[in-house]
């Protein structure tokens, strides 16, 4: 089984940490993926095309057949844009559960695809927020969860890191060598222990589904933070649209409201859940971000999919 990181030549924020990987030990060439170069390192494969990050689809899928090597999670190396332009480093899962065929797909995947979310999101998080500590990027730039969002379309357990958030940030030499030692540590490529490994959780098989809140999911995040949490899909208020019924929606229960929200929240329980064997998936709502009605709709669906809802003392 290999882990495939991935980045490519044409967003600085995610050739700058490629190549500061690369310049550490022991990295050799690999064999071509229809025209893409890769290097190989123990049991780690990185990927350096020259494409859109977010539309090459089925990298592991393809690198399967190429070589025969099992995929058994992805990492995608790239630049975090926000409105804010504040500099942050960012990990998130992937997909777009809440999409339906016919709609926009403004940044790759498919309707009503979410990828496996990488295990190691948690650990990383923390792990990112040690090092950038230790290379004196805090406070200058936050280090973050995203909500699930964007492409490309995988089916093996996936995130991505990222720099954001404008042109200045994305060319830092000091956050690119503070993500490429992120993965060489994460991965145990130094020769330390791999961090995040799900294999070797240690009994804390509690795992964070995250529903509701903004892109940034502080709700979620205060748990998160946090030793020894797990982390699956974070779906954010905007993945979860819902049609508001008016006048009926006491009535109505969870039958009357229309909207992809079901659709999103089934989708990431369900990867998440693939992503866990084993895991115990619990539901963490972000309460202040809903309506009434639209709480009570949503717990009354998870308790018709028999999805258990968390509080943050069950995560510790």
């Amino acid at each position: 089984m290999v882990t495939l990181v991935v980045a490519t030549t044409v967003d600085p924020a995610s050739i700058g940490p490629a190549s500061a990987l690369l310049s550490m030990p022991s990295w050799h060439p690999g064999p071509r993926l229809q025209g893409i170069p890769s290097f190989v390192n123990n049991e780690v494969r990185l990927l350096k095309h020259d494409n859109s990050i977010v539309r090459e689809d089925h990298l592991d899928r393809r690198w399967e057949e190429a070589t025969g090597e099992f995929v058994d999670e992805v990492i995608f190396l790239s630049k975090h844009t926000a409105v804010s332009n504040r500099p942050a480093l960012t990990i998130h899962p992937i997909g777009v559960p809440h999409l339906q065929e016919g709609d926009v797909l403004p940044a790759g995947g498919k309707p009503g695809w979410a990828a496996p979310p990488n295990p190691r999101i948690g650990p990383w998080l923390r792990l990112l927020k040690d090092i950038a500590e230790s290379h004196n990027l805090i406070p200058e730039f936050e280090v973050t969860l995203e909500a699930t969002h964007h492409g490309p379309e995988t089916n093996t357990p996936t995130m991505f890191v990222e720099i954001g958030s404008t042109e200045e940030y994305w060319k830092r030499q000091d956050a690119a060598q503070a993500i490429a030692l992120l993965v060489w540590e994460g991965l145990g490529l130094g020769g330390g222990a791999a961090v995040g490994d799900w294999r070797r959780n240690g009994g804390q098989n509690k795992v964070l589904l995250g529903i509701g809140g903004g892109h940034y999911v502080p709700r979620h995040m205060d748990i998160i933070i946090k030793d020894g949490v797990w982390v699956g899909h974070l779906i954010s208020g905007y993945s979860l649209p819902m049609e508001d019924p008016g006048s009926s929606k006491v009535q109505e229960g969870t039958y009357g409201i229309g909207g992809t929200w079901k659709q999103a929240i089934k989708v990431s329980f369900e990867t998440t859940k693939a992503a866990f064997p084993g895991g115990e998936i619990l539901a963490h709502l972000d309460h202040k971000s809903f309506k009434s009605w639209q709480k009570n709709a949503i717990t009354g669906f998870l308790a018709e999919q028999n999805i258990k809802i968390g509080k943050p003392g069950h995560f510790c």
